[in-house]
C-alpha cells in the first residue's frame, strides 16, 4: 500500500466531486487529504471530516461514516441476503424488505440489515426508490463497498 497526501489542487477536486455527487451535498472543508492506493486504481481517501473509497472515477463513503450513511437513502434487506452482500453480491429485489428514504437511479445508497439496523454495503441505486416495491425480481443496487472487503480491511490496518 502506497500512502501520500494529495496536492491542494487535487484535494479541492475530491471535495468538489463529493459535494456534487454524495447525497445532501455535504460541504467538507478538508483540503489535506491522504490517499492510500490499493490496486487497480482503487484507493482510500481520508480527510479530517470524511473517509471514502475511490473506484475508478467514483468516490463513495467508507462504511465507517455511519452518521453520513444514516441520512442517505437505503434499502433494508432480510437476514438471508446478508451473507451474499458481505461476499460482494449486488442487492437483489427478493432480499429487500423495504426502502428507507427516497433516491433516484445512480444515487449513492446503503444496504441495511433488518435485525440490527447496520449498514452492510454502500453502492449505486439501479432503480428509483418508488419503483422497488412494484418489482418482483432484478438487481436494485450495485454493491461497491461492503463489510469485510479489501477497503474495509485496509482501513482497519491504516487506523491501527
Amino acid at each position: 500500500m502506497k500512502s501520500y497526501m494529495l496536492s491542494k489542487k487535487n484535494g479541492n477536486l475530491v471535495v468538489d466531486n463529493i459535494s456534487k455527487r454524495w447525497p445532501n451535498n455535504p460541504k467538507f472543508t478538508t483540503k489535506n487529504i491522504r490517499i492510500v492506493e490499493l490496486d487497480n486504481g482503487e484507493s482510500i481517501l481520508m480527510g479530517k471530516e470524511f473517509a471514502a473509497v475511490k473506484i475508478g472515477n467514483d468516490i463513495i463513503p467508507l462504511l465507517v461514516m455511519k452518521e453520513f450513511l444514516e441520512i442517505s437513502g437505503k434499502i433494508i434487506v432480510d437476514k438471508g441476503a446478508v451473507r451474499f452482500i458481505c461476499d460482494g453480491a449486488n442487492i437483489m429485489r427478493p432480499g429487500v424488505i423495504r426502502v428507507g428514504g427516497s433516491f433516484k437511479i445512480n444515487d449513492i445508497i446503503g444496504a441495511e440489515e433488518e435485525q440490527h439496523s447496520k449498514i452492510l454495503a454502500v453502492g449505486f441505486a439501479l432503480v428509483n426508490s418508488s419503483e422497488i416495491q412494484d418489482m418482483r425480481k432484478g438487481v436494485v443496487m450495485r454493491n461497491m463497498h461492503y463489510i469485510g472487503d479489501k477497503f474495509w480491511e485496509a482501513f482497519k490496518r491504516i487506523k491501527q
